[in-house]
């Protein structure tokens, strides 16, 4: 079983988050992807302390497809600079973990009848 991975987003908008996630599983990047929010976020860009509302996105992906994802993510975000952080999954249910790999393969997984 390949490593799998939690990448993490955030977005301006929910609308922007549901079309990162659309993409993402439509491409078969990612297997699944929760949408949480909004949420209050605090940080620096260029130079100053920023505060605003966002949209925190978790998406599910496998290691083979993980540059993938994160240049989708690039591709489809409205920020000059997005969070784009990948956690490794270290440990979980094996069935899910295993649903994930197949999910995001090149092609879709069949089970041998």
């Amino acid at each position: 079983m390949s490593a799998s991975f939690e990448v993490h987003v955030t977005a301006g908008t929910r609308e922007e988050a549901e079309r990162i996630c659309t993409a993402a599983v439509n491409d078969r990047v990612a297997a699944c992807a929760q949408i949480i929010g909004p949420i209050s976020s605090l940080y620096r860009w260029e130079g100053k302390v920023e505060k605003s509302e966002e949209f925190l996105v978790l998406l599910k992906t496998g290691e083979h497809r993980l540059d993938e994802l994160v240049s989708l993510v690039k591709d489809t975000h409205s920020y000059e600079t997005p969070e784009i952080v990948a956690v490794p999954i270290e440990g979980g249910l094996p069935d899910y973990l295993n649903w994930i790999a197949a999910e995001t393969a090149e092609q879709p997984f069949r089970p041998a009848s």
